[in-house]
């Protein structure tokens, strides 16, 4: 959680320190736009291959080399003497946080059972909340505050106690994990998933200040070419029995495949939505950072304490429905925003917009949490590293679709030529404007959001899955279900579970109708003739034992 807090802070927490940067080193403009974009284009190419290098290598030792280099870049960045060096520096801060990033939820996934994954996740959205608005607030303290005269560089070296803290606690507390099949990296893989990302997210990250260039609209409309390609030779990876960076077989998964959509459209959203909105408070409304910075409070806290639940309390009742509550919520609260801009005009206040951020902040409280857990439901702990890197790269593809939109929608609303006067207006008409963007965004995150399974299935004690007896069946090693979805095997004759290194015990095996073995022995048990019925389970509730059940 702390080495995901720091990323989600260092991805915006310098946007507030640039002027304080230029005046400083006398940085060109291009060498701001590399400082900013750089640690965004490392990190989203670097992504699908590091969490594929966390399967192979191990996920605490990645992680650890991860945030190791991420704490050395930081100071690099802080101890800059060039801009020619901080940019260099970013790009060694995007790389690392590419290793230790995807470690972060395949950890999850790999060392909590299914009924407890609940909880990490619904942190992880409070956290994801949090980082969203600490980075812009935490920076604007930094600066201004101009702590022992250094000016912009506390905001890279508050990194290095947090770093240091993370790694000593990292490596006492993380266990180790890895695919249990021996992998080796798809180097052909590396080389196609990042050219087709940079193809990507360069043209939309600089587009602008470079004039939307006939290079720039014939690399983007190359990028899907690539990654065709790259689908077409992990495919055929696959087939001959090698190690594919991207499992294209997670697709399969109904839950996986529509949780990537959801993901990233809802990445586009929030791209759109956060840059707008710090150019609304900031360059229309004429707000200090730290004004901004403390006006987005409210939303970070709603968004903290609706993830914390929703997870825990209403999924396991309602199921995606409250995902698409959550939507609906967001929705609720831009048309309140769009409400209220209109009403209050330049004169409108940070108490004024409360209302409608604490209404976002709940919705997507609502969504952060499960969502991530829907997506890794059904996937196996043996590709948990690229799941995760894939979930992380679609949010980053959707944040760089979303931001390359905000020269279309916001930009493309206002004048070209404002008097002073008209500044502040036009900024706050093109902010609506994008916010009617944002709503068409959320309103088909509700449509897609069908796709996502109805329920999640009811975990028994010791939060493993059912297994009724009937025809022939065997899962292999380590394939476990999520939180939110449970996985259910209806078939007869045997049905076997290879013994897995991170449950209690030694799985036994069941044969017959409806036999289980116990997470703790390994003991078998028959249900009898009717799966889940005999006396042997019932026993179990009142010995206290936890019933094993295979996924």
């Amino acid at each position: 959680m702390t080495a995901a807090f720091m990323d989600l802070v260092d991805v915006t927490i310098v946007n507030v320190a640039i002027p304080s940067i230029r005046q400083d080193t006398g940085a060109s403009f291009s060498s701001i736009q590399w400082i900013t974009a750089g640690y965004s284009l490392a990190f989203a190419a670097g992504l699908i291959t590091g969490g594929r290098l966390g399967d192979i290598h191990g996920r605490k030792r990645l992680f650890l080399i991860g945030i190791g280099g991420f704490t050395l870049a930081s100071a690099l960045c802080g101890f800059a003497v060039s801009p020619e060096m901080l940019v260099v520096s970013r790009l060694l801060q995007g790389g690392t946080a590419a290793l230790m990033v995807p470690q972060v939820l395949s950890l999850v996934h790999a060392t909590f059972p299914a009924h407890e994954r609940g909880k990490v996740f619904g942190l992880f959205g409070a956290i994801v909340g949090l980082g969203a608005i600490t980075g812009p607030l935490l920076g604007a303290l930094l600066t201004q505050w101009n702590i022992a005269g250094l000016e912009w560089r506390p905001i890279f070296l508050i990194n290095l106690p947090v770093g240091v803290a993370a790694l000593v606690l990292g490596n006492r507390f993380i266990t180790e994990s890895k695919a249990p099949k021996a992998l080796r990296l798809d180097l052909v893989g590396v080389v196609l998933v990042t050219l087709g990302m940079l193809m990507l997210i360069y043209p939309l990250t600089r587009g602008r200040e470079l004039g939307w260039p006939l290079w720039g609209h014939l690399s983007m409309v190359g990028s899907p070419l690539v990654f065709l390609t790259l689908v077409l030779f992990e495919r055929a990876k696959a087939r001959k029995g090698g190690s594919p960076l991207v499992e294209l077989s997670l697709f399969r998964f109904k839950s996986f495949a529509a949780g990537i959509a959801v993901q990233l459209t809802f990445g586009i959203g929030l791209g759109i939505f956060f840059l707008v909105w710090t150019l609304y408070m900031q360059m229309g409304l004429g707000w200090s950072a730290l004004r901004a910075g403390l006006t987005g409070v409210p939303f970070s806290i709603a968004v903290s304490c609706a993830a914390g639940i929703s997870v825990q309390k209403l999924v396991p009742r309602f199921g995606r429905k409250v995902l698409q509550a959550g939507a609906l919520l967001m929705i609720a609260g831009l048309l309140l925003y769009v409400v209220e801009s209109e009403r209050y005009g330049m004169g409108i206040t940070s108490w004024q917009m409360v209302p409608p951020l604490v209404v976002m902040g709940l919705g997507m409280g609502l969504i952060v949490a499960p969502l991530t857990d829907a997506v890794l439901s059904e996937v196996p702990r043996e590709h948990s590293g690229s799941a995760s890197g894939l979930i992380s790269t679609v949010q980053q593809m959707g944040n760089a679709l979303g931001l390359g939109l905000v020269a279309v929608v916001f930009f493309g609303a206002m004048g070209d030529r404002l008097a002073p006067q008209e500044v502040g207006p036009a900024f706050a008409e093109a902010f609506r404007h994008s916010l009617w963007w944002v709503i068409g965004v959320l309103a088909l995150i509700v449509l897609v959001m069908f796709a996502l399974p109805a329920r999640p299935k009811q975990h028994l004690e010791g939060g493993g899955d059912e297994v009724e007896g009937g025809g022939d069946g065997t899962m292999d090693d380590d394939v476990v279900d999520g939180g939110f979805v449970g996985r259910e095997v209806v078939g007869g004759g045997a049905v076997d579970r290879a013994a897995d290194p991170a449950v209690p015990g030694t799985p036994g095996t069941g044969a017959g109708s409806g036999a289980r073995a116990d997470a703790d022995t390994g003991a078998r048990t028959d249900a009898g003739a009717a799966p889940g019925t005999g006396d042997a389970p019932g026993a179990d509730a009142a010995s206290g034992r936890k019933p094993a059940l295979l996924p």
